[in-house]
């Protein structure tokens, strides 16, 4: 599946460059607000765990729902952006989640489980809309060559929002208390929390209805085209979705056991509330990376970058899982470094010389995304079957394929040129 091709017209942003940095100004702080929601999940996650007492993988089931959106959503985003456009897209987006997050207040009040779940999988569907619809608007805005430095870019403030997320989300949702022990978390915490998200997120709706930005998206349909073949006849765009499928449930899935792993007593011996704060360590290496990898990624090749930072993420895995204390804990935090360049790497690698079939490509990609719900709940099994530390398998066997597809995987193929 993959969401319908998208005409789009250039000439009239290229020839206002103020235009194109405003555009792209305002987009950065689309990238930096949902970066900040979708890492809110690894606090979440262990305050319900603790209020509902689940099990690891009963708590997964939030990233399962959250994740679980994007591959829901995304061919009816793509649809929807289609017709009314970019803009009118990330409107649309925006009041979906601030939906999503008004949600969470009768969740609270009712303490039902089920329905902090479903608040998640509209927040997450809301995010997903403000995706199908900012990723493109920043690639076509401006040379497309430069499209992958521009996206890292962005990328990179979305970084910012998961690195200062926890330091919110630890100091409003836990208020500071160590719940480490026998502490009871009140249901409540969460509901201030959302609702000044869903305030932001409507504010930021009205601004962006009303600001003026090159109108890009609309499908064409006075000029339709009829293309030849199918983006799914590329061997290294196939490869790609792959690599998008088990980066995201690396990344997501090393997130979500952080603050747990780092309460064990032979680990960090810490409190939840503690902890929390160390997730900042892990999502600020990548903000990091990013910032670096936007500039250094015009001068080195894509695909080593991407098989080097992928080999020293599996180098810092096995080290997290055969050793204890400070060397166990620093080994994965420092595993969001290496994360850093991955997925706007492996995502332009994987659109590369697509030609006609580049949004079909894109809609393919942005379906992979959903191993960030697969890939956790599988990690939750295994900690409850073997325990946390030895989980962390999962993610060292999804890098190996990723350092694969950087050297090799990723070079452009088509089925056609293999017959």
């Amino acid at each position: 599946m993959a969401t319908a091709p998208v005409m789009v017209t250039e000439a009239e942003p290229t020839k206002q460059p103020g235009n194109l940095r405003f555009a792209l100004t305002s987009l950065t702080s689309l990238f930096f607000i949902w970066g900040f929601i979708t890492c809110l999940n690894d606090i979440l996650i262990p305050y319900l765990q603790l209020l509902f007492d689940l099990s690891y993988t009963q708590a997964m089931l939030v990233q399962f729902c959250f994740f679980g959106a994007y591959f829901v959503v995304s061919v009816p985003a793509g649809m929807l952006v289609g017709r009314i456009g970019y803009q009118s897209g990330i409107v649309t987006g925006l009041l979906v989640a601030g939906a999503g997050c008004l949600l969470f207040y009768p969740a609270a009040a009712i303490q039902v489980y089920g329905l902090f779940l479903f608040a998640l999988f509209v927040l997450a569907s809301g995010i997903t809309i403000l995706q199908v619809a900012a990723n493109p608007y920043v690639s076509v805005l401006g040379k497309p060559e430069t499209a992958s430095s521009r996206l890292t870019m962005t990328q990179a403030f979305n970084s910012l929002g998961t690195t200062v997320a926890p330091f919110f989300g630890a100091w409003l949702i836990f208020s500071g208390m160590d719940v480490s022990a026998d502490t009871q978390v009140s249901s409540t915490s969460v509901q201030l929390p959302y609702l000044l998200l869903a305030a932001s997120l409507i504010v930021l709706a009205i601004i962006f209805a009303w600001i003026k930005l090159p109108k890009l998206g609309q499908k064409d349909r006075s000029n339709p085209i009829h293309l030849q073949g199918s983006a799914w006849q590329y061997r290294h765009l196939v490869l790609g979705a792959v690599g998008i499928f088990v980066y995201v449930g690396a990344e997501v899935g090393i997130g979500s056991f952080l603050v747990s792993y780092l309460a064990m007593p032979h680990i960090g011996g810490m409190s939840e509330a503690q902890a929390a704060h160390y997730i900042a360590w892990y999502f600020g290496g990548a903000m990091l990376g990013r910032f670096i990898g936007a500039a250094a990624m015009q001068k080195i090749n894509a695909g080593k970058a991407l098989a080097f930072n992928a080999v020293c993420a599996v180098f810092l895995l096995a080290i997290t899982i055969l050793s204890e204390g400070k060397l166990a804990m620093w080994s994965l935090l420092l595993v969001g470094l290496c994360n850093s360049i991955m997925f706007p790497t492996i995502f332009s690698l994987a659109i590369h010389g697509l030609k006609q079939h580049t949004s079909q490509g894109s809609g393919i990609l942005c379906l992979a995304i959903v191993g960030g719900a697969v890939l956790p709940l599988l990690q939750g099994v295994l900690a409850d079957t073997f325990g946390v530390q030895q989980a962390f398998l999962l993610p060292l066997l999804c890098y190996i394929y990723i350092a694969y597809y950087g050297l090799k995987g990723c070079i452009p193929q088509s089925t056609a040129e293999q017959s």
